[in-house]
């Protein structure tokens, strides 16, 4: 009996030393360290479970295919309103003609499954440039009338006879030629201008 007593001493004290050694390095009888072996507590294999997915994180997609595109699109022309005492008060010519420009647009277009998802400009450029509208306005209380004619003929840029030209002056009816015909609006060269029937 004294034998048996030591021996079941023997196996408690053995039993208690090595459970306090398996606290001090993160082991349990049956189960697996723990990450930090400095805590009380074990971990279990069988208890361990998959992280589930985090909130917010992107759900797998279709088909995604991203790819450049380019566009055209128009620049307006500006427009500049020069002053002309030449022409009388009020009157607007046109000295240049605008023309609008031209900018190449290059997106970057995302598709998923073949519909568009995302559109972002990457860059713009000038193709061409606008060309400015030039319109001058008359700024004359007084008609001019030039001294080249017996008639009142205006003095402007050019001048046409009524019906035919672009001008930007026109006169009606017929003028007497007393100087240089600066306008040309004697065709026949007659002396009078604008008595053509054409």
């Amino acid at each position: 009996m004294a034998l048996l007593a030591g021996m079941l001493t023997f196996v408690l004290a053995c039993g208690a030393e090595l459970t306090v050694v398996g606290a001090l390095f993160g082991f349990r009888p049956g189960g697996s360290p723990v990450a930090d072996g400095s805590q009380a507590e074990w971990a279990d294999p069988d208890a361990l479970s998959p992280v589930p997915p985090t909130a917010g994180s992107p759900s797998p997609s279709g088909n995604v295919e991203t790819k450049q595109v380019t566009e055209t699109a128009r620049i307006p022309y500006p427009v500049q309103i020069v002053d002309d005492p030449a022409l009388p008060e009020g009157q607007q010519v046109v000295r240049i003609r605008g023309v609008a420009g031209v900018k190449t647009l290059t997106y970057e277009v995302t598709r998923v499954d073949g519909e568009p998802t995302d559109k972002r400009l990457l860059r713009s450029t000038v193709t061409r440039a606008p060309v400015t509208q030039v319109v001058a306005v008359g700024t004359s209380t007084t008609a001019a009338c030039d001294p080249n004619y017996g008639g009142c003929v205006p003095v402007a840029e050019d001048v046409d006879c009524a019906g035919r030209g672009d001008g930007p002056a026109w006169i009606t009816g017929t003028v007497k030629v007393t100087g240089s015909d600066v306008y040309r609006l004697d065709r026949d060269d007659n002396g009078v201008a604008c008595d053509e029937k054409t």
